[in-house]
């Protein structure tokens, strides 16, 4: 199993993976620029020298990237949509130069235009960024939400009628969002309900699609659509739902990553890491 956190960039993109090792990551996952700014820093020789480096010293993975929150491909507004495209060609651009091989995105909200125009107008998206970049080699993911507003991808119908549309089926999946999913109402406890949540995905978008699984504890109650993230086992998920998660055979080789509240130390990784662990059953 490869588990981990979200991990810093600041101060160059090599030094997320020092942070990783220091919350005893076994992957991790970044971002490649600033997530709230359109523009992006050019990435130097001699950072991207550094990041291979630290990758070789560390023997930690970079599991995937996170693209920007500002993209909405699913946009009516002809000009966000066009700059969203453009922001995800670039940072699908930067994954390929970093060799990371998956950019997990948020598929995009329709704002009022409807449901059907939004999802057409995400998979024409994800075409055109593909379609520029086809040899590039990254995967890029569709992130499960929580459903809030306009947003599309709450349920797993409307990620298996976004994939469906995609030309490059080689590089098109899905990362699978814990407390997202509970918030849009799959439950992952009992044990029979979270086999039916687990069925229901393998069923519609299939279980071959899924690329990345975040690991995140809800603050909100099933169903809320409100995008909350708790630590593993404080929220209303609990530990068992993630018991479940974890001890899933056929999800044994996904990379689980953490994207829960943290300080500087890092302490909470760290004691989040050791939880999930902790509920791994001996083989």
């Amino acid at each position: 199993m490869l588990i981990g956190a979200h991990e810093s960039i600041a101060g160059g993109v090599y030094t997320a993976l020092e942070r990783g090792r220091k919350a005893t990551c076994d992957t991790i996952q970044i971002f490649t620029k600033s997530n709230h700014q359109w523009k992006a820093k050019t990435l130097a020789t001699d950072e991207v020298d550094r990041y291979f480096v630290a990758i070789e010293e560390t023997g930690i993975t970079v599991a995937c990237s996170h693209s920007s929150y500002l993209i909405n491909i699913g946009s009516p507004d002809r000009a966000l949509r066009e700059r969203s495209r453009r922001g995800l060609l670039v940072e699908v651009e930067r994954c390929s130069l970093l060799r990371i091989p998956n950019l997990v995105f948020h598929p995009g909200a329709h704002v009022g235009s409807g449901e059907e125009n939004g999802l057409a107008r995400i998979v024409e998206g994800i075409n055109w960024v593909l379609g520029k970049a086809p040899k590039s080699g990254v995967t890029l993911c569709l992130e499960t939400t929580a459903g809030a507003g306009t947003t599309l991808g709450h349920t797993f119908e409307q990620l298996a009628n976004m994939i469906d549309g995609v030309e490059d089926q080689e590089h098109v999946g899905v990362c699978l969002d814990t407390c997202h999913i509970f918030a849009a109402g799959y439950p992952l406890d009992p044990r029979a309900s979270y086999l039916k949540t687990i069925r229901s995905l393998n069923q519609t978008v299939g279980l071959d699609r899924l690329r990345i699984l975040h690991l995140n504890d809800s603050k909100q109650e099933l169903g809320s659509r409100k995008d909350r993230h708790e630590h593993i086992g404080k929220g209303r998920i609990g530990l068992e739902g993630f018991r479940h998660v974890v001890n899933d055979r056929r999800l044994r080789k996904i990379p689980m990553i953490l994207e829960t509240p943290k300080g500087e130390d890092l302490s909470e990784d760290v004691e989040n890491l050791k939880v999930l662990r902790s509920l791994v059953k001996p083989r």
